[in-house]
């Protein structure tokens, strides 16, 4: 079991299919990804865009829905909800969070830039708490977070 594949093994998933859906995508994402190993500056490059993504939808999602009572997509909120509201907590309440969320992706994004020492437990700290995120925002969480385990030398971090 490679370390992609422990880190998903963690998460719950309701079917073997949604299981193997999730380590089919992943791998082919860490195919790719391992294809820039060997350059820091190209790793990290991929660092940021993962981070840029997460990062951005949260910020609009929070935005959006403080501003529409509604997330941007369907009326009924992704997976990630379902988890809130077992917690009886309404989920169109929380732009606030996604606001913040989004904000500290972008700190990751600042943070890889300009090298600073702290990124890598910052990051490592920041994908354990966007695991929730279901379905994009956990994977894009635990392929940062792979990568960093990874190769934070490679990284230079």
């Amino acid at each position: 079991m490679n370390l992609l594949e422990l880190y998903l093994g963690i998460l719950y998933f309701k079917t073997p299919e949604c299981r193997s859906y999730y380590l089919q995508v992943s791998a082919r994402i860490m195919n790719k990804i391992i294809y820039f190993k060997s350059n820091i500056k190209k790793m990290r490059i991929v660092l940021i865009v993962l981070g840029l993504i997460n990062g951005l939808y949260m910020f609009a999602d929070g935005i959006y829905v403080i501003l529409n009572g509604k997330y941007i997509g369907p009326d009924k909120p992704g997976p990630w909800s379902s988890l809130f509201t077992k917690l009886n907590i309404d989920v169109f309440k929380l732009g606030p969070m996604f606001v913040i969320f989004g904000l500290l992706w972008f700190l990751f994004i600042y943070g890889l830039q300009s090298a600073q020492n702290w990124i890598y437990w910052y990051g490592i700290v920041l994908s354990i708490a966007t695991l929730w995120y279901l379905p994009i925002g956990t994977l894009i969480s635990v392929v940062v977070f792979s990568l960093l385990v990874m190769y934070k030398d490679k990284i230079g971090l």
